[in-house]
């Protein structure tokens, strides 16, 4: 265990501590009024009233985990595409995820199939990756892959989808409202079912983006440079973005569009300990992790009656703390 002692091991104590600390206070504040001693009434023992104890494994943990893992699925694949693309502006929702998720929500919206095979969700996630196999498709030269194309393919199915989804939105204004606040993001129907499918996805792509995290630190010089020191650079680029879009394909169809937490948390994280992947992947997966879960909880908290979109919460909260870190950067 020597990789795992003094300053490592503090930090990773370090991180599951505020992570416990997060979980525990999203499980105590909310619309019903539960108390630190019946959360560990709930969770060590039976004493605990039926109400209280569904309200917590049924409602709230389902979210509190469905928010962790889609924040670290964010934040890490933010890293990983900032690498592939060396372009400090790459995000999640840069291949087109986002808008083809938002699209596939929206018709489901407007047809009325949200008891459709897997409803909203299952559309939101066909679509997502079929205008990523789209893109894809049109930067794909044989066996090789135009990163330049592909950035801007992705930027102008953006524009298009949000310009079909601003169309459907004008026709069925009687549905607008839904299909806006799906598209800000939102961990209100989370559920145990949404986690045994968000979970494995996270954990088996996270693992992998990291077991090519210093192929990821060698593309950040150059893909002639990269080839040179032999790093397969399209197997590369190709695993990467395959995991990337499962995690984040899979995420958005069950919580919608929730921005800024893959494009700032890995910026945050590089601020704090440098551009070395092989701790930037890791932190992201806690600092997304923690972000979102305290996005959601002021997001549950923040009206009386109702909740905010979790991804105004994480813009909203997130941009301020990132300027002012950059403008303190700028000073030193």
């Amino acid at each position: 265990m020597a990789f795992l002692s003094g300053k490592k091991l503090f930090i990773l104590l370090a991180c599951i501590v505020i992570i416990l600390l997060c979980m525990l206070t999203a499980l105590v504040l909310g619309s019903a009024d539960i108390s630190f001693s019946e959360i560990g009434q709930i969770l060590f023992s039976s004493h605990a009233s039926d109400a209280k104890e569904f309200i917590i494994w049924q409602i709230r943990f389902p979210r509190i985990i469905l928010a962790m893992f889609t924040g670290s699925a964010l934040a890490v694949c933010g890293a990983a595409y900032q690498s592939i693309f060396r372009n400090p502006l790459s995000e999640p929702y840069i291949l087109g995820v986002s808008s083809g998720a938002s699209l596939g929500a929206a018709i489901a919206i407007v047809l009325g199939l949200e008891s459709f095979l897997l409803g909203i969700s299952g559309l939101a996630f066909m679509f997502s990756l079929l205008t990523v196999f789209l893109i894809y498709q049109i930067a794909s030269t044989g066996n090789r892959m135009q990163t330049t194309t592909l950035l801007l393919s992705g930027v102008s199915f953006n524009f298009l989808i949000a310009a079909i989804i601003s169309f459907l939105v004008i026709l069925n204004k009687d549905k607008m409202d839904k299909i806006i606040f799906w598209t800000m993001g939102s961990m209100a129907s989370a559920t145990w079912s949404q986690v045994q499918i968000l979970v494995p996805c996270v954990v088996i792509g996270i693992t992998i983006i990291y077991i090519f995290a210093k192929d990821l630190n060698i593309l950040l010089v150059g893909t002639s440079t990269a080839q040179n020191l032999g790093v397969e650079v399209e197997k590369v680029k190709k695993i990467i973005l395959f995991f990337s879009t499962l995690m984040v394909a899979v995420a958005v169809s069950f919580t919608g569009v929730i921005g800024f937490v893959g494009f700032v948390v890995p910026h945050l994280i590089r601020l704090c300990v440098g551009p070395d992947n092989r701790k930037v992947i890791p932190y992201s997966m806690f600092g997304g992790a923690v972000f979102v879960l305290l996005a959601d909880t002021i997001a549950r908290m923040a009206l009386s009656g109702g909740e905010l979109p979790v991804g105004s919460i994480t813009a909203l909260v997130g941009a301020p703390f990132f300027l002012f870190l950059l403008y303190k950067a700028k000073l030193r």
